[in-house]
C-alpha cells in the first residue's frame, strides 16, 4: 500500500492518503483546514479515493471533510457514534475495502467517544489517540477506556506496525510501534494508576 502524509494547517495536523497500487483505489484520513494539498496529492498519485474517514469529530480534523469528499466524489466515513455529519457509519472491526486488499477499522475511545484507527496490517492511523512520544488529551472520566484502547487494543498489534498520527507533535514524523514502546511514557505504564499518575 502507498501512503502519503500531507501536512495541513496552523496545528501541525497530518492528513493521510492511502492507495492500493495495482487498483489506485483509495481513501484518506481526516481533511481539517485545507483540501489543496490533499487533491493535490491524489492527482499526483493518479488516486480513486472511494473513502474520506474521520478519525474523530475535532474540527481540525473535520471543518473541510465534506467539502473534501465532495471534490472527490466519495463518501465520508466516520464511526456510528460520531456526531459529524457523515454517509457511512462503522464500527470496530468493520473493513473498507481498497482494490484486492482491506483496511481495518479499529474503535479507539478515549480522546473522544467516536476515536477510531485505521490499520492496513502495516500501517497504523492513529488520529489523535496516539502521537509520537506522547498520547492525545482526554477527560479524566474516559481515562479508563484511553487506557484499555492503548494497552488492550493498539499495543496489541504486530511491533513492525507503523505508527501514523494525526499530528506532527514528535521528534520525527512516525515511528513503528516497538520504537513506541520504548519511548512514550503512556505506553509503559502498567496499569490505570500509573498511567494516570503521569498527569499529577
Amino acid at each position: 500500500m502507498l501512503v502519503r502524509q500531507i501536512a495541513v494547517g496552523t496545528m501541525a495536523n497530518f492528513v493521510y492518503l492511502l492507495m492500493e497500487e495495482s487498483s489506485r483505489e483509495a481513501l484518506v484520513v481526516d481533511s481539517g483546514w485545507e483540501t489543496g494539498p490533499i487533491r493535490d496529492e491524489v492527482n499526483r498519485n493518479g488516486a480513486r479515493v472511494k473513502y474520506v474517514v474521520a478519525t474523530h469529530e475535532h474540527f481540525d480534523h473535520t471543518t473541510t471533510i465534506r467539502e473534501l469528499a465532495e471534490s472527490l466524489g466519495a463518501p465520508v466515513v466516520a464511526h456510528e457514534y460520531s456526531p459529524i455529519d457523515h454517509d457511512v457509519s462503522v464500527s470496530d472491526g468493520h473493513e473498507l475495502r481498497l482494490g484486492r486488499k482491506r483496511v481495518k477499522v479499529i474503535y479507539t475511545p478515549g480522546h473522544t467517544e467516536d476515536s477510531i484507527c485505521l490499520y492496513d496490517g502495516s500501517n497504523l492511523f492513529t488520529g489523535d489517540t496516539l502521537f509520537i512520544g506522547t498520547i492525545g488529551k482526554f477527560e479524566r472520566s474516559t481515562s479508563e477506556e484511553m487506557y484499555n484502547s492503548l494497552h488492550n487494543v493498539i499495543m496489541k498489534l504486530p511491533d513492525a506496525t507503523l505508527v501514523l498520527p494525526g499530528h506532527d507533535y514528535g521528534e520525527v514524523p512516525s515511528r513503528t510501534l516497538a520504537e513506541e514502546k520504548m519511548t512514550n511514557p503512556f505506553l509503559q505504564t502498567r496499569d490505570l494508576r500509573s498511567f494516570l499518575s503521569i498527569f499529577a
